[in-house]
C-alpha cells in the first residue's frame, strides 16, 4: 500500500548559507559558490536582492520558484543551469547527491547579459563545456576581498561567464506547480516517486478523488493535462539519468516503459527528435 501524501518522510532541511558573504557588488559583478548537497537535502525557500544562476557540476538537482504567473519546478541535471532573477523566492531540493555550484550576479552584470526581458523571468539555459569549465575556476570564498591579481582573475572569469550565458540556449524543461492544495501535495509525490504510480488512477485514487476530477484539477490549475505533465516530468528524469551516462534500455526500465523502443517513441513524440539525438544535444 503506498503511503497517504500527508505521511511521505521528510527531508533534510537547511537554511542558505549566508549569502550576503557572497554578495556581487559593482567592483566583484561576478561571484561563486559552491555547496555539497546529500541526497534528499533542502535548502530552503529565500531570496535574494541579485540575480542568480543555479546548476549542479555532478548529480541532479531540482529548483522550485515562484513567479508572479504561478510557481515552477525545474529538474537540472549537470547539462543544464537555471536562471532565477532578483527577488524570486526559491528553494533547491538534491534528487540525488549533489556538487552544487551556484553564480551570484550584480545588477550591472545582469544589465550587461543583454535584452532585460529575457532575464526578468526564470529560463532553463544550456551548460557548454566552457561554461562548466569558467565556473570550475571561479573563486568560491566568502568575503574578504582577494587580493588584486585574484580579483583581476575573478573579473576576467566572469566577463567570459557574462558572454557564455549571453549565447546560452533556452531550454523547455520547466514543470508548472500548482501553489496549494492537493493538485500541489500530488504534484510534490509525483516529483518525489514520478513512478509510485503508473497511472493516472493509481494517482487519483491515492488523492482520494476520481480520474476524471484529478485531470479537471491539471487543466483549470496547471493549464496542461495530466500526461503531458506527467511526460515533462519523465523525460527531465531521462535527462539527468543520461548525464550520468546510463545506457537507454536502463533509462526505459527505470521510467517503466516496456521496451528501449517504447520509450524511444514517447521521446520523439515529445521532442520531435530521436532520443538519441535528445541526449546527445543535451
Amino acid at each position: 500500500m503506498p503511503k497517504p501524501l500527508a505521511t511521505i518522510p521528510r527531508r533534510t532541511s537547511l537554511p542558505p548559507q549566508d549569502p550576503m558573504r557572497y554578495e556581487p557588488t559593482a567592483a566583484r559583478p561576478v561571484r561563486g559558490k559552491a555547496r555539497r548537497m546529500e541526497h534528499h537535502m533542502d535548502i530552503q525557500p529565500h531570496w535574494h536582492s541579485w540575480g542568480q544562476l543555479v546548476f549542479s557540476i555532478t548529480g541532479a538537482v531540482r529548483v522550485s520558484a515562484q513567479g508572479e504567473s504561478g510557481d515552477s519546478t525545474y529538474i537540472v541535471p549537470p547539462s543544464r543551469a537555471v536562471w532565477i532573477p532578483a527577488g524570486v523566492v526559491h528553494a533547491v531540493t538534491a534528487i540525488e547527491q549533489a556538487d552544487l555550484r551556484t553564480l551570484y550576479l550584480h545588477e550591472s552584470a545582469v544589465q550587461a547579459l543583454g535584452t532585460e526581458a529575457d532575464w526578468a523571468v526564470c529560463r532553463v539555459l544550456d551548460v557548454t563545456p566552457l561554461l562548466r569549465e569558467l565556473v570550475l575556476q571561479m573563486a568560491v570564498e566568502p568575503d574578504p576581498a582577494p587580493a588584486a591579481g585574484d580579483q583581476a582573475r575573478e573579473r576576467a572569469i566572469g566577463a567570459l561567464i557574462l558572454d557564455e550565458l549571453r549565447r546560452a540556449r533556452s531550454v523547455q524543461l520547466g514543470l508548472p506547480m500548482p501553489r496549494e492544495g492537493r493538485l500541489r501535495r500530488l504534484c510534490e509525490a509525483m516529483l518525489d516517486q514520478p513512478l509510485r504510480h503508473a497511472d493516472i488512477e493509481g494517482w487519483a485514487a491515492e488523492a482520494a478523488t476520481s480520474p476524471r476530477t484529478l485531470s479537471r484539477w491539471f487543466s483549470e490549475e496547471l493549464g496542461t493535462s495530466y500526461g503531458q505533465w506527467r511526460q515533462q516530468l519523465l523525460l527531465a528524469k531521462a535527462l539527468s539519468m543520461a548525464a550520468r551516462k546510463q545506457p537507454m534500455r536502463l533509462i526505459a526500465a527505470e521510467l517503466g516503459y516496456a521496451s528501449p523502443s517504447a520509450f524511444s517513441a514517447m521521446v520523439t513524440r515529445a521532442v520531435g527528435m530521436p532520443p538519441s539525438r535528445f541526449f546527445a544535444e543535451a
